[in-house]
């Protein structure tokens, strides 16, 4: 993919990022529930647990009998499981942060902000076996923004200490 086609994505990719957000939003919400009640761990499990079931349940409703051709069996790197490693950091931190003066906001606004940061260092580094692509004035001054979004979120919103 070239940068100029990075640049200009199809509207429908806006819109699945968008509800990505929301259903995000819902998942920190509802695993923050579940650590309430019973603890951090708990919620990983719980959230890991079903989303294997849900996995399993969508596996068999699509798996078709044809053997896989040896262009469709390549495997991945090694480094692309520990995504379940992080995937368990990751609902296990936010259900603790959730349930701190942070709140629901403040937890997803540092989220997001983390994960900019993380995301342009690794497309400037070419992390992952992506391509290298150096940010430019516009990639810094919308990193700016976001994490000014998080401060502002965090120390002047409504659920402010």
């Amino acid at each position: 993919m070239t940068i100029d086609a990075a640049r200009n994505p199809h509207p429908i990719y806006f819109a699945g990022a968008f509800a990505t957000g929301g259903l995000l939003t819902f998942m920190v919400h509802l695993n923050g529930e579940l650590a309430r009640y019973g603890n951090p761990l708990f919620s990983s499990w719980t959230a890991h647990g079903t989303g294997m079931v849900a996995a399993i349940i969508l596996l068999l409703l699509v798996h078709r009998r044809r053997r896989p051709t040896p262009k469709q069996s390549l495997r991945a790197p090694l480094w692309a499981y520990l995504g379940g490693l992080s995937g368990a950091a990751t609902v296990m931190l936010t259900s603790t942060t959730v349930n701190s003066p942070l709140g629901l906001s403040g937890t997803l606004a540092l989220g997001l902000a983390g994960q900019v940061v993380f995301s342009v260092a690794a497309d400037s580094w070419g992390l992952f076996g992506m391509q290298k692509r150096h940010p430019d004035r516009r990639d810094i001054v919308a990193l700016g923004l976001v994490v000014a979004g998080a401060v502002l979120i965090i120390l002047f919103g409504r659920g402010a200490a």
